[in-house]
């Protein structure tokens, strides 16, 4: 694994079968915004990673890469 993917969130919706779109609707940000995370270009602040794994149904540290 690449050392720049810090967050999972691309792989968790992959086996959740969801889309970053429809994730991007649940929190209620840009899907671009979303896109960016997914392909770890950005990262999400905690506040969102938070939301995120409410929303996935998922603890916060499988959203994020083992150091």
């Amino acid at each position: 694994m690449n050392s720049k993917d810090l967050n999972r969130i691309k792989v968790v919706l992959v086996e959740q079968k969801k889309t970053a779109k429809w994730l991007a609707e649940q929190v209620g940000k840009d899907p671009a915004t979303v896109s960016k995370w997914c392909t770890n270009s950005s990262q999400p602040s905690l506040e969102t990673l938070d939301k995120i794994a409410s929303i996935l149904q998922v603890k916060m540290s499988e959203l994020v890469r083992d150091a």
